[in-house]
C-alpha cells in the first residue's frame, strides 16, 4: 500500500539567513570535535585545491569574447590550453555551461569558508550574476543544461542536441544562486515548473520545456489544481525521474530559501506520484509514472523494428511484448514469460525495468531535503528507505556484492537476451548484473544514519566488504575493521566514509578516507587540475575531487559545515572530441 505524503501545514521553516550561513554544508551533528591531530600533509592536500582553483580561475577565464565577463569554460585540453568547444554544422563554440559548473562552484564557496580568501566565493557570484543580468531568457530560464550552453566567443545561447531545457541530475547550487539574486532565482524556478509540467491536474510533465513560455511566472503558480491520478496513465510526454528529480529539489530549496508553500506541496505531489508508481509487491521501480501514450505506429509494425521512439508508445513493452512466436528459444514467446503479472497488467513497462540498484541519487536528494528542511517533509526520509530496502532485499547480492537485473516485480533478468532491437538496445543483448559501487554504499549510509534502519547498516556494510574495503562494523563505530591498503582512489569513497563518520566518530574512518584522498592527488592530480582516471589530456572544471577533499578538509579542521554538501549532482561530460587539437 503506498503510502500518502501528508501535508504539515505547520512546517519547519529554514531561514534564508541558516541556509545561506550553512551553504547547504555537511551540518554533521556531534562531529564539531574533529580530529585535533590536523597535519601537515592534510594542510598539503588543502593547498593542492587552491592550486586547481587557481589554475581554473586562470585557463578557464573568458579572453574570448572581448568583453571580460565573469564566466568561465568548461574545460581545457592542458597541452594545447585551448578550451572544451562543440561543433555543429561547420561552427565551432566554446563551451560554457553553468549548470557543469555547479560543483566547481560547491567547491569555490568551500574553499572560500576554509581559507578565509574571498576570491574564489566571487568568482562563483559574478558568474552567475552574469546570467542573471544579461543571459537569462525572457521565461526566466537559464540557458544550460543538457540541450543548450553559451557560446564564450559570442555570448550567444548555443544548442546542442536540441534546443530545450534540460537538468538531469544536475542539482544545481540554489544556496548560491539565491544569494545573488532571490527574486531571479525564483523565478527561475517558478519557470523551470511551468515550462516542464505539461498539465498540472495529472503532473504530465516532460524532460524538454521550451524557452518560449512567456514572462517568469509568480508564486500563483503554485495555486493549480492537483487531481492525484493513479500512476500509468497514458501521456504525450516522458516523466523521467532524472528530470524529475531536478523538479523535485528546486521546488523544496525554494521552499526552503523563500518559504513558499506551493513550492513544497508540489515537490510533495510528485515525489508522491513516484512513490505511487513502485510496484506494489516489491516496493521497486519507478522510472516513470506515465506510459508514454502511442501516436505513431512503429514502422515495421507495433512489435517489431527500432522501436527507440516515445511516439510509438511505450518502448519496453514494445520491446519485450509478446511475438506471437512459438519458438521456444524466444525467451517472450509465452503469455507466462511475457510477464503478465497477476493483475493482467503486463510488467514489461518503461517505468518498471530496474538495473543497477535503483536510482540512488534520487534518494540523495531526499535525504539531502529532509536533513534541511524538516518536518515539512517528514516522509522523504521514509520513502528514501523504504525505496533502499526494495532494492536491497530484491535486487543486490550481498555475496557477490552486485545488482541483479531485473523486473520491478522481483523477477531476475540477469542472462535474459533482448528479443528484438529497441529502446534497451540491440537484438541478442544480454542483461548482466553490476557491482555496487562505493556511492551505493554512501547512500545506504545516509540512509542508515538518518533513519536507524539496521538493514541500511548491514547493505552497506555488506558493499565495503564486497569492494574490499574490510569491515566498517557490525553496528556503527563497533567492530571496525577496515583494510587500509586496499586499492581505490575513488571520491564516492570518501563520501561514503563521511557519512560513516557521522554515523560514529570512529577514526578509522577519517585514516582510510585521508589515505583515498592522497591517493587521488598522486593519480589524477597534473599540472594543477583533477582528471578523470582514464583521460589524463582534458581537465574538466566540474569534477567532484576537490569537493571530497574539502568535505575532508573540513571534517578533520573541526569544521565540516564550511563546505557544501554533495548532493549527487552530475559531472561533465568533455571528451577528445570536443577540444580543438
Amino acid at each position: 500500500m503506498t503510502k500518502k505524503y501528508q501535508l504539515d501545514k505547520k512546517y519547519l521553516h529554514v531561514t534564508t539567513t541558516v541556509l545561506i550561513l550553512a551553504f547547504s554544508g555537511s551540518m554533521f551533528s556531534g562531529c564539531n570535535s574533529g580530529n585535533s591531530n590536523y597535519t601537515a600533509q592534510d594542510r598539503e592536500r588543502l593547498e593542492h585545491v587552491r592550486e586547481f582553483a587557481d589554475r581554473v580561475l586562470e585557463a578557464g577565464a573568458d579572453r574570448w569574447s572581448g568583453q571580460n565577463t565573469p564566466l568561465l569554460a568548461d574545460g581545457i585540453h592542458v597541452e594545447t590550453g585551448e578550451p572544451a568547444e562543440w561543433r555543429e554544422d561547420g561552427v565551432e563554440s566554446i563551451i560554457h555551461n553553468l549548470s557543469y559548473q555547479q560543483n566547481l562552484f560547491r567547491v569555490f564557496a568551500g574553499l572560500t569558508n576554509l581559507t578565509g580568501e574571498e576570491r574564489y566565493k566571487t568568482a562563483a557570484k559574478e558568474a552567475t550574476q552574469y546570467h542573471f543580468d544579461h543571459l537569462i531568457s525572457d521565461c526566466g530560464k537559464f540557458h544550460w543544461g543538457g540541450h543548450k550552453f553559451v557560446d564564450l566567443r559570442t555570448l550567444e545561447p548555443r544548442n546542442k542536441a536540441g534546443s530545450s531545457h534540460e537538468l538531469k541530475t544536475h542539482f544545481p547550487f540554489y544556496e548560491l544562486m539565491w544569494e545573488v539574486d532571490q527574486e531571479a532565482t525564483a523565478q527561475y524556478i517558478r519557470a523551470v515548473w511551468d515550462g516542464h509540467v505539461r498539465d498540472w491536474r495529472d503532473l504530465t510533465m516532460n524532460r524538454h520545456a521550451s524557452y518560449e513560455s512567456g514572462p517568469p511566472p509568480t508564486s500563483s503558480i503554485w495555486e493549480n489544481q492537483f487531481d492525484d491520478p493513479e500512476p500509468f496513465f497514458e501521456a504525450p510526454a516522458l516523466s523521467f525521474l532524472n528530470a524529475g528529480a531536478d523538479l523535485i529539489f528546486s521546488a523544496g530549496m525554494l521552499y526552503g530559501l523563500g518559504g513558499e508553500q506551493g513550492a513544497i506541496d508540489w515537490a510533495l505531489r510528485m515525489a508522491d506520484m513516484y512513490t505511487k508508481a513502485r510496484h506494489p509487491e516489491t516496493g521497486m521501480g519507478t522510472y516513470q509514472y506515465t506510459k508514454p501514450s502511442r501516436r505513431n505506429e512503429p514502422p515495421d509494425g507495433p512489435l517489431t523494428g527500432t522501436l527507440t521512439y516515445s511516439s510509438y508508445g511505450d518502448r519496453t513493452e514494445n520491446q519485450f511484448g509478446h511475438t506471437g512466436s512459438s519458438d521456444p528459444d524466444d525467451e517472450f514467446y509465452n503469455p507466462v514469460k511475457n510477464k503478465i503479472g497477476p493483475d493482467g497488467k503486463l510488467v514489461a513497462r518503461e517505468g518498471w525495468m530496474v538495473r543497477s540498484g535503483g536510482f540512488p541519487w534520487y534518494a540523495v536528494i531526499q535525504l539531502h531535503l529532509a536533513e534541511l528542511l524538516g518536518d515539512a517533509v517528514e516522509d522523504f526520509a521514509t520513502d528514501a528507505a523504504d525505496h533502499l530496502e526494495a532494492y536491497a532485499r530484491h535486487s543486490y547480492d550481498p555475496d557477490e556484492n552486485h545488482w541483479r537485473a531485473m523486473w520491478a516485480d522481483g523477477t531476475d533478468m540477469t542472462g535474459l537476451k533482448v528479443p528484438r532491437t529497441g529502446y534497451h538496445g540491440p537484438k541478442g543483448r544480454v542483461f548482466n548484473p553490476q557491482t555496487a559501487s562505493a556511492n551505493d554504499m554512501m547512500v545506504y549510509a545516509r540512509a542508515y544514519r538518518q533513519t536507524g534502519r539496521p538493514f541500511l547498516w548491514e547493505t552497506a556494510r555488506s558493499m565495503a566488504q564486497g569492494l574490499g574495503l574490510g569491515d566498517i562494523g557490525r553496528r556503527p563505530g563497533e567492530g571496525v575493521a577496515l583494510n587500509m591498503n586496499a586499492p581505490g582512489s575513488d571520491y564516492d569513497e570518501i563520501f561514503a566514509l563521511l557519512e560513516l563518520y557521522r554515523a560514529a566518530e570512529h577514526p578509522e574512518y577519517l585514516d582510510r578516507a585521508r589515505i583515498v584522498a592522497d591517493r587521488l592527488i598522486e593519480e589524477r592530480f597534473h599540472n594543477g587540475f583533477f582528471f578523470s582516471p582514464d583521460n589524463l589530456i582534458h581537465a574538466d572544471f566540474n569534477r567532484l575531487e576537490p569537493l571530497a577533499i574539502l568535505s575532508l578538509d573540513a571534517v578533520l579542521r573541526g569544521n565540516p559545515e564550511a563546505v557544501p554538501t554533495h548532493v549527487g549532482s552530475r559531472t561533465s561530460r568533455i571528451g577528445g572530441a570536443l577540444f580543438s587539437q
